[in-house]
Order: structure tokens, then sequence, then C-alpha cells
């Protein structure tokens, strides 16, 4: 089973949410280049209700009848507690904790009118609160080890907003800025760390798809990236990616050129200046791309210094 091209032959990989669609993909790709396993997977619906150990088991059955090295664990990322023991049960099994993929998730889709501070705080719980349990778990055993890749598992929902998810798109877009901080602090460590907003059909969008284009989102068409952005080959971190239907997309900050004016020179900015520039504000022609929150801060201040 095992094609060590990329170096991920006896790395250990934890991925949370992979008793089915993504995650199930995820894991029987790794284990397919050589990677040991661990399934996590509560065994829930897709609203995070109920619980149960037969899907992280079947894809464990899976890996193992491949020839390829995979063990379960049940625990909800939700939980501190449970996190930590995923992370101990990959380190008891095969003696590392290599690569943590964040890919549980829930949806509680609902209008923002109507949305109840319960179902806010449970998409929370799962994406956001979830992904930080994993990874803080792992994240000393990386820096111990001097080695770690980690994924965050964003939506295009999160990048662009969509109507009646506003506890996802927020908990889906948070989870790209910590993936960036996180490519900041783990750098000098080698642990790295990037974002994905996949396309694909799982439980939890099946109805949100129209039926003619199921097959051509299938979630297996969206692992290969992840497998790739977690391998020795790749020297990718803190970058995002749109991902599916066979293909894959960089996605970039930008900036327009603006309008400023210099508050030096004693002037006051005011609301009718903003209004009067307000074409120039909002051109996009000639826009900066923007990889770092320096160049940020050094495009602001630009006008200023010349």
């Amino acid at each position: 089973m095992s094609d060590d091209r990329f170096g991920l032959k006896g790395r250990t990989v934890l991925v949370t949410g992979a008793g089915g669609g993504l995650g199930r993909c995820h894991a029987l790709l790794f284990a397919k280049h050589g990677a040991n396993v661990v399934v996590n997977d509560l065994g829930g619906a897709s609203d995070g209700t109920g619980g149960g150990s037969a899907m992280a088991d079947k894809v464990v059955d899976e890996i193992k009848a491949a020839g390829g090295n995979a063990v379960a664990d049940y625990g909800s990322v939700s939980d501190a507690a449970q996190a930590e023991a995923m992370v101990k049960t990959a380190i008891d099994a095969f003696g590392s904790i290599d690569v943590v993929i964040n890919n549980a998730g829930i949806l509680r889709d609902i209008s923002f009118a109507k949305c109840t501070d319960a179902e806010w705080d449970a998409v929370y719980a799962v994406h956001v609160k979830g992904a930080y349990n994993v990874t803080k778990a792992a994240w000393g055993p990386m820096r111990d080890a001097n080695y770690g890749r980690i994924i965050m598992t964003a939506s295009a929902s999160g990048i662009y907003g969509n109507f009646g998810q506003a506890n996802y798109s927020m908990a889906k877009m948070g989870l790209v800025g910590f993936g960036q901080t996180l490519a900041i602090e783990g750098e000098k460590r080698n642990i790295k760390t990037n974002i994905i907003a996949p396309i694909a059909i799982s439980r939890m969008t099946e109805s949100l798809m129209p039926e003619n284009v199921h097959e051509l989102i299938r979630p297996d068409l969206v692992s290969p990236l992840v497998v790739y952005l977690c391998s020795e080959s790749c020297d990718a971190n803190g970058e995002v990616y749109e991902v599916g239907a066979g293909g894959a997309w960089r996605l970039e900050t930008v900036r327009s050129q603006g309008w400023a004016i210099k508050p030096a020179d004693g002037r006051e900015l005011s609301v009718e200046e903003v209004a009067d520039n307000w074409a120039a504000i909002n051109n996009m022609e000639g826009a900066d791309v923007l990889r770092a929150i320096g160049d940020s801060t050094m495009a602001t201040l630009k006008h200023c210094l010349g």
C-alpha cells in the first residue's frame, strides 16, 4: 500500500472527523502513502448530536484491509481532555504525532435573526475550539520533534459569506487567521500550517448542492492537495487554497492603491473627503498583494513617509 515519494512513510497523521466524507478520504490517502493514521470520529450526526464507534472503526478496517496502519479514536474535539487523548493515542500507538488535519465540523444553518446562542456556540465549539484543542495538544510534541504539519479546514462560506451560515462563516474565517498565525510562530521549529477551503460533497453539504454536480465535487478530489501540503516535498506555509472539482487555487489578500492624506501636513481628514474620493478608495486597478501584517503596515504608512 505504501508509496514514500513524499516522505510520509512512518509519519503519524491524526485526522479529525475522519469517519466519512473528506476526513475518510484524507485518512485513506495518507495511509496509501505510508503514514500511520489515527482515525478520529465522534460518530454523530452532521449537526453534532449523537455518537458511536462504527464510523471510525469502518475506516480503520478499510485502511488495514489495504495493508496500512491505523487506530480509531472516538473523542470529541470540543473537549480539551479528549483532544489530548487523541494525541496520546497517536504517540502511544505509533511513537509520534507529525501531522494534524483539523477536519471535524458540524452545521447548524439558520439565518442570523433566528440563530440562538446555542446554535452559535455549538458551531464555534467544534470548528474553532476543536481545532484549538487538538492543535494545542499536538503543538508541544511537534516543537520537541522540530517537525509538524497542520491543516485548518476553512470554507468558501467563511471567505465570501453565505446566507444562513453566520455561525459557520465566523468559525471558518477564524481558522484562516488562526492558521496563518501558527504558520508564523511554528516556522522556526519546522512546523508548517496551511489552510484549505474545500468544495466537496459530504453529509453536511449534500442537501445544499444540486445532484447533477455531486460526482464533480467528490471529496477524494480534495485529499491529494491535503496530502501534498503535509509532505516533506512541500514548503508552503501560511497559505490559503480553494480546492475541489479536480483543481486547486491559491488565494491572496490584495489591497487597492486607495487614497490618503498626509497627517504630517497638519490636515484633518473629513467625511466629505472620504465621500469625494470613494471611487479611488474602491478602485482595484493595480492592487497590491499583501503577504504579511508588516506589508500592510508599511503600505499604510508609505504615503506618510515619502
